[in-house]
């Protein structure tokens, strides 16, 4: 298993999450590679858990130091990465790193990994479909959720860039299908 890696990304909204956390209880072979991020945490979130919750300051001496895979500023003034040292802690355990990132990161750690990684894009059903599920998490305002579902479209371009695409209809579907190509993946 060393040195595999499995990337899990798709527009915000898209179910990606969910998948991931269920791919983490099936498979214990699998690992949460916990991002790095300059925004506040959501109600819930824990430091170290769900991400290293890092200030601006400190993520920026981070990308002088060359301690990133890949980071992008997602939105405006916030900045997402995968650190170098999450990876190889990760493997370290003899562990899949399974990323749940965003699409142009995602991008990134595929480039950089072509070999051994496999790539997820999971997809939402339709954009009117993802704009709802964003308004029922009642975490974002109306001008977040329009800026999600204006970048959603454009990341949809890009799904012809991963190995798989796996369209989020039904969730339960959508999960063991998942699994179906992680299995494969960790089998090979």
């Amino acid at each position: 298993m060393s040195g595999k890696i499995i990337i899990i990304t798709a527009p915000s909204g898209a179910g990606k999450t969910s998948i991931t956390r269920y791919l983490l209880e099936k498979f214990p072979q699998l690992e949460f590679s916990v991002s790095a991020a300059t925004r506040p945490p959501r109600r819930n979130e824990k430091n170290g858990v769900d991400y290293y919750f890092i200030s601006v300051e400190q993520f920026q001496q981070k990308i002088e130091a060359h301690a990133f895979v890949e980071w992008e500023m997602v939105y405006e003034g916030k900045y997402y990465g995968t650190l170098k040292s999450e990876l190889e802690r990760i493997w370290a355990l003899e562990k899949v790193p399974v990323l749940d990132i965003d699409v142009k990161g995602a991008i990134h750690v595929q480039r950089k990994f072509p070999a051994n990684a496999l790539s997820i894009f999971v997809q939402p059903p339709s954009i009117d479909e993802l704009k709802k599920r964003l308004q029922s998490r009642g975490t974002e305002s109306e001008e977040s959720i329009a800026t999600r579902v204006n970048k959603a479209s454009y990341e949809l371009s890009f799904s012809h860039s991963f190995n798989e695409v796996i369209v989020n209809h039904q969730l339960d579907k959508a999960c063991t299908d998942t699994a179906e190509v992680v299995l494969s993946f960790l089998n090979t």
